[in-house]
């Protein structure tokens, strides 16, 4: 009797030991907050606009710190320095993504930006880069110039519209060339669907906003009544199913009667076998390319508005090149870049100031690595803190003021003396074998609209009508989630001239007939639209 309570007085102990261990930060880890038994830091975790709170305890701990969620182990770095130590030169080791059981119930794992390294992963990835070619890219200008021609006369006929008709431009883009099939309007079905299911997607993958349950894997066994976060992983794969394999299908309809349009995905549909892809993997890689070109391009593109019209004389600025290189006589083109320095340091000046992306998607470490004397463990989740990155004052003079004459002193706009040695232009992509592989379809897509946008348009704050004043626009009021855009806001739009007006309208009337391959299938309020608006 007595041996068996001396046992269980000894179990009980080590039981507490451990349970007290778990949570507590390893000598060897990085930095950062105290933790408590057993959750470690997940009591203090941010649950929304986690990048902002990142960004204060890198002040506080360093540009390298670590996090104890449980027994589980968080890295977030804060300097192009890491970042191209452990995700570039060690990008071997830091390709995985950590376990994500909410994103796994929505996708099946299929979700190529999410997915864990393996063999499905690399299937993936070979089909983007196979069909996103710089040649490819350049064959699908004519299409990208078009819906960008769409955006000004838009603007022109209903500028108060601006938030989604930035949003139908960048969904139509890459429905245009991945499906052949555009959205000729906001409220085109698949449009949509698509603006519906990413607004699920986005709540499922906010970091900190839903319980922890890869690291507490009884919590998948909490009753649904008691598990919202189970609910919104339905509602999102039911949503997001219903659009990628809806279009797949019709895809393959178009392929099989011989009328194909040369959209992306009538060649993974005949190279399936090429690429080792099945109709799953094919239907979760055109929904994961359609959620990298729409979401991210219109962000980008709202903030860019957002910001040009909260600093006139960075506008002023835009105008008055411009107009000396382009003139009023004609559109911009892809020509005129070169040309245009200021206008390229707009683009990367809203990449910093607002980055559509400010914490990227974590990484996972396939093995122990040792930096700057830690050990960072196997199995660690990687946050590249972009937004503290890009916010950084000893690197970047006012980082709060959008300033694009930063990047006109030098090519990465940090201050003088910087070491910018490991810097690098594109770090708003993604970083190491994850960046994004569509890079260049999207650098077309923003050099052709901020150059339309500043050479057609005007934007002034909008005015009270009960009081006359100019109503400020909120630089911070973005949506929460993976991926961040700023909330719907109101400016005035104007176009700069009647001649500016009347060249849109013929750059418009001339687009039809690139926009003609793209519009089989349409339903009859959309073809009802397109007659109204051509007629």
């Amino acid at each position: 009797m007595f041996l068996a309570s001396a046992s269980l007085l000894l179990l009980s102990i080590w039981l507490i030991r451990r349970l007290y261990i778990i949570g507590r930060r390893e000598p060897s880890l990085p930095p950062g907050p105290p933790t408590i038994p057993l959750l470690g830091n997940l009591n203090i975790f941010p649950t929304e606009y986690a990048h902002y709170k990142f960004t204060d305890w890198a002040k506080e701990y360093g540009d390298i710190y670590s996090l104890k969620i449980g027994p589980g182990t968080v890295v977030v770095i804060t300097s192009m320095e890491a970042v191209r130590e452990l995700m570039e030169k060690r990008s071997g080791n830091t390709v995985d993504r950590p376990p994500n059981y909410i994103a796994d119930n929505i996708t099946g794992g299929l979700n190529m930006v999410l997915a864990r390294y393996g063999s499905k992963w690399r299937i993936l990835r070979k089909t983007a880069h196979a069909i996103l070619t710089p040649n490819a890219v350049t064959a699908h200008l004519p299409i990208q110039i078009a819906e960008s021609t769409q955006v000004m006369y838009d603007l022109l006929k209903t500028p108060e519209l601006f938030y989604t008709h930035i949003r139908r431009y960048s969904n139509s883009v890459v429905m245009s060339l991945l499906y052949g099939k555009r959205s000729p309007r906001y409220e085109t079905r698949e449009a949509t669907l698509f603006f519906e299911s990413q607004h699920l997607w986005e709540l499922a993958l906010e970091p900190g906003a839903h319980p922890p349950v890869d690291v507490f894997p009884f919590l998948r066994y909490v009753p649904r009544r008691w598990a919202p976060w189970k609910v919104l992983c339905d509602k999102t794969r039911e949503a997001q199913r219903k659009l990628y394999f809806g279009l797949l299908d019709e895809c393959l309809k178009r392929v099989q009667r011989g009328k194909e349009n040369g959209c992306y995905m009538e060649e993974v549909i005949k190279r399936q076998d090429e690429f080792g892809l099945d109709r799953e993997l094919s239907g979760y890689f055109g929904g994961v390319m359609i959620e990298a070109g729409s979401d991210t391009t219109s962000s980008f593109l709202q903030s860019l508005i957002l910001l040009l019209t909260a600093f006139p004389n960075v506008q002023r600025k835009a105008h008055k090149e411009i107009d000396q290189v382009v003139g009023d006589q004609r559109v911009p083109n892809l020509d005129d870049v070169p040309h245009l320095p200021y206008i390229q340091a707009v683009i990367k000046e809203t990449h910093r100031m607002r980055p559509v992306a400010p914490l990227a998607v974590p990484h996972l470490n396939r093995e122990a690595e040792t930096y700057r004397g830690y050990v960072i463990p196997k199995g660690s989740t990687i946050f590249v803190n972009t937004w503290g990155i890009f916010h950084d004052p000893d690197i970047y003079h006012d980082p709060q003021t959008f300033n694009p004459d930063r990047y006109m002193h030098n090519e990465h706009g940090t201050k003088p003396n910087t070491d910018t040695r490991s810097f690098r232009a594109n770090m708003g992509f993604g970083s190491g074998r994850r960046i994004c592989p569509g890079i260049h379809l999207a650098n077309n897509s923003l050099l052709l609209n901020t150059m339309n946008l500043v050479w057609a348009f005007t934007f002034d704050y909008a005015t009270d009508p009960s009081s006359g004043q100019p109503i400020p626009v909120n630089l911070f009021d973005y949506h929460k989630g993976i991926l961040t855009a700023p909330k719907p806001f109101r400016c005035k739009i104007s176009c700069r001239s009647s001649g500016h007006a009347q060249i849109i309208e013929r750059e418009f009337r001339e687009a039809i007939p690139t926009f003609q391959r793209f519009e089989g299938n349409l339903s009859v309020e959309d073809e009802a639209w397109l007659k109204a608006t051509r007629d």
